[in-house]
């Protein structure tokens, strides 16, 4: 009997870009003639990150399963597999004749960095073509920043890539299962309320925004209480890539042009600030590709050891769990904690707080940020958390006033009585300063300072003049100023010029909203 011709096959390695459509590397690999396996590998190693989170599994599990059914809808289902990739890679090449691999690069953290480098050295060693093709508007081995927005503009104005017609099976493969969380983790923490998984989901987020949602966006993206409801909330599907941004681009600008003759007027104004966040976001992540140090590094060397060695924990406890006395950090925190989201303000306050009142070093509280974002995108994330914790040396510092911020954005106390029921019965004269109620005060108020809910850890006015007087010791040492001009020449935006006096680091209070992203929304 004749024996049956081992299989050519092109895998398609889907990471952090879970959709069919404007899929390069699958389309790509539709047209070879070969088998193609659509591959996503849980890696084990990836999950124990400290970054990572069983928030994180539990949209991408979603997500997963749907890619499963698009891809069999097109011939050929998607295959998961526990591991490590090169073994994997490895144990499909014993099984079939591996012709190459297609992937979209990922900006990623140092892990998965260093990751897709032995992935490389495996095409490489066993001579299979390693294709990868341009994630949105990152720009790898980018000479410098001067023309990226050119090449970033020139990508989100090309055509759609259309979902293949048809893959070729591969035959004779068990497609495996697509582990649940609690195969994930050892012992897994409760998922509370989550933003859904999946690529159905991402579009009704983008229909309801475009067509009901944007004509609030812009006046009620600051407010916690309100931008729940009226911020995009696209953040996560374009983390994990079940829209890509280009999609979400020409899906804005369609709109957009209809916004001048239709009910959308209004809008208009929403939709270019939309617009820009998503040029920002591309900016932040191009930031991490040409400097992957950001993740543990501070741009700006000078500020090395600056918060390292005063760590609290008991303060780090305090602010992860939503119990630092100050009312409004304490219901954002408690909000995202159980939401997995919280509008970009809040995330940049919460940051603010933990940096400059607390003293807490933007590597600890990295983590336990990364792992409550359902949009956890390590690019924008580390690019954030050094700028919001005045460690870059080209952005302005700001301080945020948690008071203050009470006041504007959540004026009666709804959003804290929410979320910090044990202020529930606060009149609306000290919701914002519960501290300051004597006895007779708290005891009518249901509440007791520093026993049913907590103190101050510190006072804002005395805390953050210390803090200031830190940051400005770092921008007078000798060497700063050279320094920051090349951060700046590496990483800073090219849409203005870089401020020439030695005083340019100046600290500021953030009471006014930035026209730059943070943390997306």
């Amino acid at each position: 009997m004749r024996r049956e011709a081992v299989q050519k096959v092109d895998v398609v390695w889907f990471k952090r870009d879970l959709r069919v459509q404007d899929h390069a590397p699958l389309r790509a690999a539709s047209k070879t003639g070969n088998g193609v396996l659509p591959l996503y590998v849980v890696e084990n190693e990836y999950w124990a990150q400290p970054f990572a989170s069983e928030r994180h599994w539990s949209f991408l599990e979603a997500s997963l399963a749907e890619l499963r059914k698009d891809c069999a809808d097109l011939g050929m289902p998607l295959i998961v597999r526990n591991g490590d990739v090169c073994a994997v890679l490895t144990d499909l090449h014993k099984q079939f004749d591996l012709q190459s691999i297609y992937a979209h690069e990922e900006t990623g953290n140092g892990w998965t960095y260093e990751r897709d480098k032995r992935v490389l050295r495996w095409c490489q060693d066993n001579q299979i073509p390693f294709n990868e093709f341009p994630s949105n508007g990152v720009v790898r081995r980018l000479a410098n920043r001067d023309k990226w927005s050119l090449e970033r503009n020139r990508r989100m104005a090309q055509d759609i890539n259309p979902i293949p017609t048809a893959l070729i099976p591969v035959r004779g493969i068990n497609p495996g299962g697509i582990p649940e969380v609690k195969n994930i983790f050892k012992h897994p923490r409760e998922v509370r309320a989550e933003q859904k998984g999946g690529r159905k989901a991402g579009q009704e987020v983008v229909t309801s925004f475009v067509e009901s949602r944007v004509s609030q966006y812009l006046k009620c993206l600051s407010a916690p209480g309100l931008s729940e409801q009226y911020a995009s909330r696209l953040s996560p599907h374009l983390t994990w890539g079940t829209l890509s941004v280009r999609e979400v681009i020409k899906t804005l600008s369609h709109y957009k042009d209809q916004a001048d003759s239709h009910a959308l007027y209004g809008s208009r104004r929403s939709l270019s600030a939309f617009q820009s966040r998503l040029s920002w976001r591309c900016h932040f992540i191009q930031k991490l590709e040409d400097q992957p140090s950001i993740e543990t590094k501070c741009m700006h060397n000078f500020f090395e050891g600056l918060r390292e060695g005063e760590h609290n924990q008991d303060y780090y406890d305090a602010w992860k769990n939503g119990m630092t006395g100050y009312p409004f950090i304490d219901a954002c925190m408690r909000n995202l904690n159980h939401n997995g989201w919280i509008t970009f303000r809040m995330r940049a306050m919460l940051v603010s707080f933990a940096s400059y009142n607390l003293w807490l070093d933007w590597r600890k509280t990295g983590y336990h940020l990364a792992q409550v974002f359902t949009d956890y995108e390590p690019g924008i994330h580390y690019s954030q958390l050094q700028m919001q914790s005045g460690v870059t040396g080209i952005n302005t510092v700001r301080i945020y006033n948690p008071i203050k911020q009470s006041m504007d954005h959540d004026p009666t106390g709804a959003f804290i009585r929410r979320w910090v029921p044990e202020l529930q019965d606060v009149g609306s004269d000290w919701i914002h300063e519960p501290w300051k109620m004597d006895a007779s005060q708290q005891q009518n108020a249901q509440v007791k300072i520093g026993d049913t809910y907590p103190a101050p850890l510190t006072e804002h006015s005395p805390s953050v003049k210390l803090a200031r007087a830190k940051m400005a010791d770092v921008f007078h040492r000798k060497g700063f100023r050279e320094a920051s001009k090349a951060v700046y020449e590496k990483l800073g935006s090219r849409r203005r010029q870089p401020k020439r006096s030695g005083r340019s680091q100046k600290v500021k209070r953030a009471d006014k909203p930035s026209s730059q992203l943070s943390f997306f929304d």
